[in-house]
């Protein structure tokens, strides 16, 4: 009796230890006394017990937060800049083989690649063409962890923390900038204005009557809004005869004080 319960005991170690189930987005990579054999799964997986190792790893894509990092950017500004990586293994043997922990040396990789790559930008670059910048981290970690058998899919830049200092700066600046199209778009508005106007001194000098016209609409549009107080505007013309004879004396007032110079 003791010997069956021995032959199960043994039997149940020998089929745990032999039979491994990976799930689908699992591999493994099997060693067989320290070689590796190849990488198996998903699904069912029979090992020889104590002569193969087996080593999981997972293909599913991996988010990887890097912490913020100080960088002095090329114009000599002092930034903190963090970034979200996602990879994934594409070939498991490698992700074991060649590096120790590929989520720690991802991690490390990441960190000098973004103090490098936006210390050569400057702040404005940084700011305004992430896409670049994101492109061009993507490409040098996906050539750095090729020969890991990692891919980076994707690298983005989350968020650019600037100095107080160097924040009401670009306030004052964006300030300035709204006050100068403030300005821009009023003169302009002037001079549309005043070219407008040209064009209608041109038309009423050449029609006397369009003056007139314009001032009945005048009149009637102030007593339409129900004013207790009009005001007639008069044009200066109806006033030109009466000013011809004051003309006349002041010229005659002057003659003799110019005969008595003589």
């Amino acid at each position: 009796m003791y010997t069956t319960i021995l032959i199960v005991v043994l039997a149940v170690f020998f089929l745990s230890a032999a039979i491994k189930i990976l799930r689908e987005y699992e591999r493994g990579v099997v060693f067989r006394l320290g070689r590796v054999i190849n990488a198996k799964g998903p699904g069912l997986i029979i090992l020889i017990p104590v002569i193969d190792k087996m080593v999981k790893v997972s293909l599913r894509l991996v988010a990887l937060d890097v912490d913020p990092q100080d960088v002095i950017t090329r114009d000599n500004v002092s930034v903190k800049v963090n970034a979200v990586i996602y990879f994934r293994v594409i070939d498991p043997i490698k992700a074991i083989i060649e590096v120790e922990n590929y989520s720690y040396a991802m991690s490390q990789l990441a960190q000098t690649t973004i103090r490098s790559v936006c210390g050569q930008a400057e702040l404005d670059d940084l700011l305004a063409e992430r896409e670049k910048i994101n492109a061009e981290l993507q490409e040098i970690l996906d050539t750095h962890t090729d020969p890991w058998g990692i891919k980076v899919t994707t690298v983005e830049l989350k968020h650019i923390d600037l100095p107080q200092e160097m924040q009401r700066a670009m306030a004052r600046q964006a300030e300035a900038e709204r006050d100068r199209r403030a300005k821009i778009i009023n003169a302009e508005g002037e001079r549309q204005a005043a070219d407008k106007l040209s064009e209608a001194a041109s038309i009423i000098a050449k029609y006397p009557v369009a003056l007139q016209l314009r001032y009945l609409q005048t009149v009637n549009e102030m007593a339409s809004e129900n004013n207790t107080t009009t005001i007639f505007p008069i044009p200066i013309d109806l006033f030109r005869p009466l000013m011809k004879p004051l003309e006349h004396m002041l010229q005659d007032n002057n003659k003799p004080a110019a005969d008595q110079d003589a």
